[in-house]
């Protein structure tokens, strides 16, 4: 991993690279000292996809070949461990709402192993240990969700639509009515995505983004930062920590990314660099 350079936002290390048989992925080390969840968010490294995709595709609905993204998934199963297989990962059906599914025993599978039966889910949880839940990202964030004291956990994919609409409080919604979760006990981690400085938008969305925050908070927290010529810089980071702030999850227990996926493109898919001409990176979480 010598030969790996990462480009980091700030000087403090909240991710870290691991090397496993060959398949490379990031981890919150936060995330893991709570002992009861596995995680990780994949790289474009150690998997056998070619072209475009290459290497580490884990979208079946991007033109690659299947049995390359089956191959795909059963490597980073074995980095999961715990003997997992295709049948114990469950996708979500991404078309940037904030609609959050329940997910059971009888959903194993769902995505690499069997047909969804549902559409529109950008958000997962589940309280079923084994249970691999899968987000899928190419600049959008990745937010996970664990409750220690309810052995439930969450994940969401949250691009600037979900993060309008502020998914992550609807997954913590979620989680309460279902496991009773309370936000002050939720550890919550925000994954590799695009950063503010890379994410230039216009005015239309910058526009919503006010219809759902105060102009106190987009100026304060620093989620919308204006530039000449009618842009914006949207720091979609800070607008999911506030969201989760107001919720009450508590600051010291949100853990933020270090890195962002255009500033990475080598190792990372980016929609903003790479366009359509790219596979998918995907974010992972199982109770133990």
């Amino acid at each position: 991993m010598n030969n790996i350079k990462i480009k980091r936002c700030g000087e403090k290390k909240v991710l870290n690279l691991r090397e496993k048989n060959g398949v490379y992925y990031f981890v919150f080390p936060k995330l893991e000292e709570l002992g009861i969840v596995d995680h990780l968010f994949s790289t474009r490294l150690g998997g056998v996809s070619k072209g475009c995709y290459s290497t580490m595709n884990l979208s079946y609905t991007r033109g690659d070949e299947k049995e390359a993204v089956d191959e795909n998934y059963m490597r980073i199963s074995e980095v999961m461990g715990h003997g997992h297989k295709l049948d114990d990962f469950v996708s979500t059906f991404q078309t940037h709402t904030t609609n959050i599914r329940v997910v059971t025993k009888e959903d194993r599978g769902k995505g690499p192993q069997r047909p969804r039966d549902y559409m529109d889910i950008d958000g997962l949880i589940t309280n079923v240990p084994g249970i691999i839940l899968s987000t899928f990202h190419a600049d959008c964030p990745p937010v996970y969700f664990v409750d220690p004291i309810h052995k439930a956990i969450g994940l969401s994919h949250s691009g600037w639509k979900g993060t309008k609409g502020k998914i992550s409080a609807r997954t913590i919604d979620e989680m309460h009515a279902n496991y009773g979760t309370e936000a002050s006990d939720l550890y919550c981690a925000i994954g590799p995505s695009i950063c503010g400085p890379c994410y230039e938008i216009g005015e239309d969305v910058a526009e919503q983004f006010a219809e759902s925050f105060s102009r106190k908070e987009l100026e304060e927290k620093g989620i919308l930062i204006p530039y000449p010529g009618g842009k914006y810089r949207l720091y979609l980071w800070n607008a999911i920590k506030q969201t989760l702030l107001e919720k009450g999850v508590k600051e010291e227990n949100i853990f933020v990314t270090d890195v962002c996926t255009k500033c990475n493109s080598d190792i990372l898919f980016s929609h903003r660099m790479q366009h359509e001409e790219r596979g998918n990176l995907a974010a992972f979480l199982s109770l133990k």
